[in-house]
C-alpha cells in the first residue's frame, strides 16, 4: 500500500468491517476479460464464502479460472473542499475503510458445510437469531442446499485500508472533526468515532 498511514493490521478492526459490511465486489476473469459482481458474504473460519445458483457466468468463470480477489468497503463522511476553508476541489476526500482479499475459490458439497455457512450467513444479517438451523439431515432443507452453491475463498492475501484523516495535522483534524459535527449527520458521528480512533 503506497500511503502507510493508512495501512491496518489490526484484526479487530478488519473483522469489525466485516462484520458490519453487508456486501463486496468479487472479481474474476470471464473469457479473458475482468469480470465483477456484488455478492453478499460472510466471514467463517478464516475463509470468505458467499452462496447462489450453481449456473450463470459467476460460476463459469470460477470453473475457468478459480483466481480472484474480493473487495469489501464501508464508507464513512465525505469531507468537502469548504471544511478546509477554500472553494477549490483540491481538499474534497471521502473518507472510507476496506478490506482486500486475494486466494482461490472453491466449491463446497459436503452438505453439512453447507449448512454451517448458511447458518452462519444467517446470524450475521439476522442478528436476532429469530430463524430454524439449516441442518443437512432436516427433508426440509436437503434438496435445497443441494440446488445451492456455497463457494469459498480461500484466502491467500489481505490488506486493510482505512483512511479517515490520519495524514492530517491537529489543527486540520479537529477543524475537520468540528465541522463534522456541526453538520451532524449519522455517518458524521461514526467517522468522528474512527477519526479519534485511529489519531
Amino acid at each position: 500500500m503506497r500511503r502507510e498511514e493508512f495501512d491496518v493490521k489490526d484484526e479487530n478492526s478488519i473483522n469489525e468491517i466485516l462484520k458490519v459490511c453487508e456486501y463486496g465486489t468479487l472479481s474474476l476473469i470471464s473469457q479473458g476479460k475482468p469480470y465483477c459482481v456484488a455478492l453478499n458474504f460472510v466471514f467463517f473460519e478464516n475463509s470468505i464464502f458467499f452462496h447462489g445458483a450453481k449456473e450463470g457466468r459467476k460460476i463459469e468463470a470460477i470453473n475457468s479460472n478459480p483466481n480472484a480477489a474480493f473487495l469489501v468497503v464501508k464508507p464513512y463522511s465525505f469531507i468537502p473542499s469548504y471544511f478546509s476553508d477554500t472553494m477549490a476541489a483540491c481538499p474534497a476526500t471521502q473518507f472510507f475503510a476496506s478490506v482486500l482479499f486475494e486466494g482461490k475459490l472453491e466449491f463446497i458439497n459436503d452438505g453439512n458445510k453447507k449448512a454451517d455457512v448458511l447458518n452462519a450467513l444467517m446470524k450475521k444479517f439476522q442478528k436476532e437469531d429469530s430463524f430454524e438451523l439449516i441442518a443437512y439431515n432436516k427433508a426440509m432443507y436437503t434438496k435445497m442446499l443441494d440446488k445451492t452453491a456455497i463457494i469459498e475463498l480461500k484466502i491467500k492475501t489481505q490488506s486493510c485500508k482505512i483512511k479517515v484523516g490520519q495524514n492530517l495535522n491537529e489543527e486540520r483534524k479537529t477543524k475537520v472533526m468540528d465541522r463534522l459535527k456541526n453538520r451532524n449527520l449519522k455517518i458524521d458521528d461514526e467517522t468522528i468515532k474512527q477519526m479519534k480512533l485511529f489519531s
